[in-house]
């Protein structure tokens, strides 16, 4: 397998379709759930929407320097989103995860080998494949955080 398509295979499977590492995917986790929940708070965590926002923030910053544009995204801003106040909100946001994800793919599925090991903006951020392997285990990352939240919140529904 050509390392773009093993860093298709394993975008895939977290953002969007995979179900062998962790059982599901991000997608999966988000698509059906109550807008309600994705921003109910337990304890001092981050909501599901939150999280949400912040992988799907990182994917369209990402996402930019593929299509040539510039670095924009600062970790400050990475949790600044419009409240989440309706079932339209959320599924404005779920939708702009998927959308943004399946782009994302897309534009990795078309680089070579060669253009995975430029720099990626400037040789401080290490080259795209770094960067896309990052996006990976930072989405890995949240994906479990995501299901423990919901975990969270079932039993506290189931208790009372």
């Amino acid at each position: 397998m050509e390392l773009t398509e093993l860093l298709i295979s394993r975008l895939k499977e977290v953002l969007t379709e995979g179900k062998w590492v962790s059982g599901t995917n991000f997608k999966e986790q988000i698509f059906d759930l109550d807008w309600k929940e994705a921003i109910q708070e337990v304890d001092s965590l981050n909501s599901i929407a939150d999280l949400t926002f912040h992988v799907s923030y990182y994917i369209a910053g990402v996402t930019n320097v593929l299509e040539g544009g510039s670095l924009d995204i600062r970790d400050k801003y990475s949790f600044d989103y419009p409240p989440i106040e309706s079932h339209e909100d959320w599924r404005n946001l779920v939708n702009k995860f998927c959308t943004d994800s399946e782009k994302f793919i897309s534009l990795v599925e078309n680089m070579t080998k060669e253009q995975l090991f430029e720099p990626f903006v400037d040789e401080k951020y290490g080259n795209y494949h770094r960067n896309i392997d990052v996006m990976i285990e930072h989405t890995y990352y949240h994906l479990g955080q995501v299901m423990l939240i919901k975990k969270m919140i079932k039993a506290t529904t189931n208790d009372a």
